[in-house]
């Protein structure tokens, strides 16, 4: 009985590769970048450049640059996911960054493994593509979680700025400047642009429907409301906050009840793969019996449908409303 390597070594490549990109991310573009940073990025920006108009516009680039860049049939499947991550780099840079990554994947795989050509190439094509495409969703699914987390504190603290007797704009501005990004670049953005002449109704339904988020069109729709029809907007906004933080709760309870059936369906899914590695790595040997029969490959796809079948299924049963 002999142990292979093989499996190890492409995971470790794998987890290579996904540090790299972070590691590029972090050094072209600063650590005020990096969402575990307390440093606005905004104002350090400004802070280096000192001209206001420069950084706002460089700023709107980065956060649409990904959508108008749908048509890229390679980058269509990233672009959604890229502009709700905020991603910095350019839809070119990142098709240019999975080729990189690809060929250090590659040379990688040349000097560890002894694999064939073709394996080679289609693993170093998926890992170069793959790390991007993870990295890009665990960034875009940290942020739209700070995002929603900090959401009610901004309110609330735009509620106690409109009470002192600060226009919206104002109030917009003191959030930009004293809570901690993303939430803080965002409506640095709006800040700008209603210096600039922009409607702030506007500029806050356009960034709802950029991130995709219900709990901001709730906001740019009650604030569009009190511009067209008047009424204390304090108090609006302080219900919504209060609604908000309710809602909020809510996802987070309905979170905890669907986890254990959310991770039933990945161990199901996941422990065959598992079992099937584990055997390799025991007994390289074992399957070399059933390898010729003509049923081998239609029975895997079979199998390898079933338990797509089951994340979708259990996926689907636990997706709740709410």
């Amino acid at each position: 009985m002999s142990l292979s390597a093989e499996p190890i070594i492409y995971g470790l490549i794998f987890f290579g590769v996904l540090a790299l990109v972070e590691g590029i991310y972090l050094t072209v573009f600063g650590k005020s970048i990096s969402l575990n940073s307390r440093v606005n990025r905004r104002l350090e920006m400004l802070d280096k450049s000192q001209n206001r108009e420069e950084v706002m516009e460089k700023l709107r680039k980065e956060m649409q640059q990904h959508l108008k860049a749908r048509r890229i049939p390679l980058y269509s499947i990233l672009s959604t996911k890229a502009q709700k991550a905020a991603i910095a780099f350019s839809p070119k840079q990142l098709i240019m960054l999975m080729a990189l990554l690809g060929c250090l994947a590659f040379v990688g795989l040349s000097v560890g493994t002894a694999t064939s050509m073709p394996v080679r190439v289609a693993v170093s094509i998926a890992m170069g593509i793959g790390a991007i495409f993870m990295w890009i969703s665990m960034k875009a699914a940290k942020r739209m979680a700070l995002l929603e987390e900090q959401l009610p504190d901004a309110i609330e603290l735009m509620v106690r700025s409109l009470k002192v007797g600060h226009p919206f704009s104002s109030a917009i501005s003191i959030v930009a400047s004293e809570v901690s990004d993303p939430l803080a670049t965002e409506f640095g953005i709006i800040a700008d642009e209603a210096a600039y002449g922009r409607d702030v109704g506007e500029a806050l339904k356009d960034m709802a429907e950029r991130l995709d988020m219900q709990d901001l069109r709730f906001l740019a729709v009650a604030v569009t409301i009190q511009q067209q029809s008047g009424g204390n907007l304090a108090e609006i906004l302080a219900g919504l906050a209060k609604v908000i933080r309710a809602r909020f709760r809510l996802f987070r309870r309905v979170k905890a009840i669907t986890a254990e059936a959310k991770w039933s369906g990945k161990f199901l899914s996941g422990f065959p793969i598992l079992a099937l590695i584990g055997i390799q790595l025991i007994d390289p040997n074992y399957y070399d019996k059933v390898l010729d029969h003509p049923w081998f490959i239609p029975a895997c796809l079979v199998v390898g449908a079933f338990l797509v079948l089951n994340l979708i299924v259990m996926r689907a049963l636990v997706n709740i409303k709410v």
